[in-house]
């Protein structure tokens, strides 16, 4: 798989960084071809909230306004696009095809390419506009993931909440991983059915 993995600046840096680690692990993630783009102000963003070099996790990072990367074309058959955080700006100029840097471009790329782009945005709350932008992107092809970790599989740690939101992202791209534990009901086959306070199944 030949991935791009898209950093806006939203706040949210960490989940970022669990998913840049994930990439850049063990035989670079079972083969995944992993080219990063930060738009400028998720430099800034992961400055503050990580505080280390993200080169240091030794994937390929593009700037953010060099148009000659080869996801900024169609032909360079990109498989899959993840934005992780995104903004709600980010999402808005994905939404309205404004490539106004190579973040945008890639995911336009995405887009008339009919390949798979998921937005993990954070964001809250959400107003009438982003409704409508997660709407047109939803609607042009894109997958909206807002940022909201789930708990049924009791994370300890900071980092095993974070994978609940990139285990769902990676997901979403056919990337396979065992972030998490996955749902498997809450009794096991031949069981007694739990009741609910009123007494019913």
């Amino acid at each position: 798989m030949k991935l791009i993995l898209g950093i806006s600046g939203a706040s949210g840096a960490p989940y970022a960084q669990r998913a840049m680690s994930f990439l850049a692990g063990p035989g670079r993630a079972a083969g995944i071809e992993t080219d990063v783009v930060f738009t400028k102000t998720a430099r800034v963003v992961w400055q503050h909230e990580i505080g280390t070099n993200p080169a240091d996790l030794g994937l390929r990072i593009w700037p953010a306004g060099d148009m000659t990367a080869p996801f900024a074309s169609g032909s360079s058959q990109y498989d899959a696009m993840l934005v992780i955080p995104c903004s709600a700006g980010a999402m808005a100029r994905i939404a309205h095809g404004i490539s106004a840097d190579l973040l945008g471009r890639a995911a336009d790329v995405m887009l008339k390419e009919r390949r798979p782009l998921v937005l993990v945005l954070r964001e809250t709350p959400f107003s009438l506009i982003h409704l409508r932008n997660m709407e047109a992107v939803t609607m042009a092809g894109g997958i909206v993931m807002p940022a909201a970790p789930s708990f049924y599989s009791r994370p300890k740690t900071i980092e095993a909440l974070l994978d609940t939101v990139v285990a769902r992202a990676f997901d979403r791209v056919g990337i396979a991983n065992e972030l998490v534990r996955r749902w498997t009901g809450l009794t096991e086959p031949n069981e007694p059915s739990r009741k609910n306070e009123d007494g019913d199944d």
